[in-house]
């Protein structure tokens, strides 16, 4: 098993797409990348603690390889807007990619370059970065989707991200 760190906005809305893959175990929502201990949400929300909000995926790469949850990454947010997914905005919405290992470091790099060239026609802004420490987000937000359809930002906003991920890699999804 290996795992990465993603943050492409609201760690709901990602949480939600990778769940759903083939071959990831598991997905749990947190916060990477800032400069105070063990933040909260409502912390990590003011955008003052440099906080992302990522979700740690734990993948089986003999199943889904790193590449296959990139390309994934990749379409199912956009890379090019700085510190914003819709209506989301502040530096805890920020697209980034955590790696856990040089060789996700230079696939990833990769990947970015070759994204950059064929599917945006602004610059990619996501940050490339080794992971650091990593908060657990508290209990509510882990499955928030999942366990809260109903609930309007989760009505609105998360379900054109899952027909996005249904269209372009049903190939990769689990059949429950």
């Amino acid at each position: 098993m290996e795992s990465v760190y993603f943050g492409a906005g609201c760690f709901w809305c990602v949480e939600a797409v990778f769940l759903r893959l083939n071959g990831v175990t598991e997905v749990v929502s947190g916060y990477m990348g800032g400069h105070i201990k063990n933040p909260s949400y409502r912390e990590v929300c003011t955008g003052s603690t440099g906080h992302a909000e990522v979700i740690k995926v734990i993948f089986d790469p003999l199943v889904i390889p790193f590449n296959t949850l990139l390309d994934v990454f990749w379409t199912t947010h956009d890379p090019t807007t700085l510190n914003r997914q819709g209506a989301d905005k502040g530096t805890q919405y920020r697209s980034a990619i955590f790696y856990t290992t040089e060789s996700q470091k230079n696939d990833a790099e990769k990947s970015k370059s070759h994204v950059a060239t064929q599917y945006w026609n602004d610059p990619i802004v996501t940050e490339l970065k080794p992971a650091e420490v990593f908060y657990l987000a508290e209990d509510y937000h882990q499955h928030f989707y999942d366990n809260n359809p109903e609930q309007s930002y989760c009505a609105i906003v998360i379900p054109p991200k899952i027909s996005k991920l249904q269209q372009k890699f049903s190939h990769l999804l689990k059949h429950n």
